[in-house]
């Protein structure tokens, strides 16, 4: 499957049906205070439950968010790169590889948290996903210019692999704490497997025009 060849040329309905339920679930966490404590321990993928049978944590993590910012700018990146992507490979295969690529890191999350002992350790948000929503725009628009801040022009493999650089950098050295970082790279991680298995693209060769 050649998707750079064969282009489905999607709408971007997905990407507003996630941003919607994200949404949702931020506003009814915020607002209403008697469900805050259920969609913080019942959606967030805390180790401990999971161990208990509460699987699903791999996947609705991927819905709650710690506050306005970490929500705002999850959605904001997953609008501006996701209804790109989507347009470019339908709204079927953009479901399939946003949630594919968010359950695996949230898979790496867990391994990693149990492994250290964090078992009571929460994780929340869409930022795996989105790592991996911004990698496939990287490799089907190459040569787009994306401007850091409305000011610094970059192209788009430039970009992701300089925040891939950056998330490796504070996840080695502990200096930004409180971050996600390694589900912040498994999602990339995880996007790259997926051009490599199910598109049969690499990205290195698609960033650099090849």
């Amino acid at each position: 499957m050649n998707v750079f060849q064969r282009p489905r040329g999607g709408g971007h309905s997905a990407v507003f049906y996630l941003i919607g339920v994200n949404a949702l679930v931020f506003l009814v966490q915020y607002f209403f205070r008697e469900y805050r404590a259920v969609i913080t321990y019942g959606l967030s993928m805390i180790p401990a439950l999971v161990i208990r049978g509460w699987v699903w944590q791999l996947v609705t993590y991927m819905f709650v968010h710690g506050g306005w910012s970490h929500i705002f700018f999850n959605m904001l990146g997953l609008f501006i790169f996701g209804t790109q992507v989507e347009r470019r490979i339908g709204s079927g295969e953009f479901l399939v590889y946003y949630f594919v690529t968010g359950t695996l890191a949230g898979i790496v999350s867990f391994a990693a948290y149990y492994a250290t002992g964090s078992i009571l350790t929460p994780l929340m948000g869409a930022s795996g996903a989105i790592f991996a929503v911004e990698l496939a725009f990287a490799a089907f628009y190459p040569d787009a210019i994306i401007y850091i801040w409305g000011i610094i022009p970059l192209r788009a493999p430039v970009m992701v692999l300089g925040y891939t650089a950056l998330e490796l950098f504070f996840s080695l050295t502990g200096i930004q704490r409180g971050v996600a970082h390694l589900t912040h790279l498994s999602g990339f991680a995880a996007g790259w497997l997926y051009f490599l298995v199910r598109f049969r693209i690499n990205p290195w060769r698609a960033f650099r025009g090849r």
